[in-house]
């Protein structure tokens, strides 16, 4: 087990020569480079995962994963492959092994996690687009603190195949973007599907949310979520999670890390590999997650499930802070961090328990570090948002 480190990597790829794969030579992303993190397979190139030790039982892959295949057929080319929290058991972008990316909007700050090569890539103007995977907010939560355009899909809308997997039951790939024209043509492709003719008609505040959220957040998010109001035309508060945000957030983490540990045993059974101390508690954590902790947190996610399903029908969404702060400084002690990424958590499970598609948009900054604003719909509904969001930007 190791202890983490404040390891700074200017470099938001994995060190040695750069993966690079061409595109189609015609499509619609022609002539656009996209990034990968490292848990998404691209032939020929070992998928390292963010530890020195997951590539012993992980073979080199001879395919490129699915998402990957299609936007090289759109004809997008890939630039490289960018570094990852372990086994993306992480949500504020440290890694021990492979050092932390420099959070390009906020040099000393976290890019967050755990796409946090995928988002610093896309923020420091590597590359067009990146591809990240969102479990626990692994994509929302970095677009956040680096001031970007990202997406968690509707659970299972997205192939999956080529990934590495850690809870199935709130996997996603998600990509990142700096301008919301780039965000929607990627869409479009991945979707397969064009933008809906018309916008949503309702909007909603999660008042819980917002309030959750610092005072300096809420104050610097006001004036979005007033254009946001004014282009839709129909507002009002509601209460997002009447149980507690936090009562969502510890079923959450309890199916979460279940779910991981269940992943990663036979790795760490096998390899007794070399892991960053919070990444190693994680996994001890949910070895130990009771029968009884998982069915009371199965039927809290049948709950919210439920309760997001009322809330938005067709053609309503729900709009919240990303994260309640913007990104927390460079190498803070894990006693200062633990209860950090708890608060995080309490405004990013509803995407594992529910399933909903989530934009994050750019939203205002606190202290010159970014913090954005969180769009979510029914699921399906993941280009309405991309398109709210496009007439919300144009």
């Amino acid at each position: 087990m190791m202890q983490e480190q404040p390891i700074v990597s200017t470099d938001p790829f994995l060190p040695g020569p750069r993966t690079r794969v061409a595109g189609s030579a015609t499509g619609p992303l022609a002539g656009l480079g996209f990034a990968v993190k490292d848990l998404i397979d691209v032939a020929g190139i070992p998928t390292g995962g963010g530890n020195p030790d997951w590539p012993r039982i992980d073979p080199t892959p001879a395919r490129h994963a699915w998402v990957v295949q299609t936007l090289l057929d759109a004809g997008a080319s890939v630039v490289g492959k960018t570094i990852t929290d372990e086994v993306s058991l992480g949500i504020l972008g440290e890694n021990a092994h492979d050092g932390t990316p420099l959070n390009p909007a906020a040099p000393d700050r976290v890019p967050g996690g755990s796409s946090s090569g995928s988002a610093s890539a896309v923020a420091s103007g590597a590359c067009d687009f990146a591809l990240g995977t969102d479990s626990g907010g692994s994509v929302r939560v970095p677009a956040s603190f680096c001031g970007l355009y990202g997406i968690r899909p509707t659970h299972g809308r997205i192939d999956f195949s080529g990934i590495c997997v850690q809870a199935p039951s709130a996997d996603t790939c998600g990509w990142f973007a700096r301008d919301a024209a780039t965000f929607a043509r990627v869409g479009e492709v991945l979707f397969g599907a064009s933008m809906p003719d018309r916008l949503p008609d309702t909007l909603l505040v999660a008042a819980d949310a917002l309030g959750f959220a610092d005072e300096a957040v809420q104050q610097a998010l006001m004036p979005l979520i007033d254009r946001l109001a004014a282009l839709i035309g129909n507002r009002r508060d509601v209460t997002m999670a009447p149980q507690g945000l936090s009562v969502w957030q510890r079923a959450q983490r309890v199916l979460q890390s279940s779910e991981a540990w269940q992943t990663f045993e036979p790795w760490l059974d096998t390899c007794n590999p070399r892991l960053a101390f919070s990444v190693a508690r994680a996994l001890v954590q949910g070895s130990m997650m009771s029968e009884g902790e998982r069915n009371a947190a199965i039927l809290m996610r049948i709950e919210a499930r439920a309760r997001l399903a009322r809330l938005l029908p067709p053609g309503t969404i729900l709009c919240l802070p990303t994260t309640p702060f913007p990104a927390p400084l460079r190498g803070l002690p894990l006693s200062t961090l633990n209860p950090l990424r708890e608060r995080i958590g309490c405004l990013t499970s509803h995407g594992g328990l529910t399933g909903v598609p989530q934009v994050s948009i750019p939203g205002g900054r606190v202290d010159g570090a970014p913090v954005g604003l969180s769009l979510i719909g029914t699921r399906g509904s993941d280009l309405d948002l991309i398109r709210t969001v496009l007439d919300l930007e144009a």
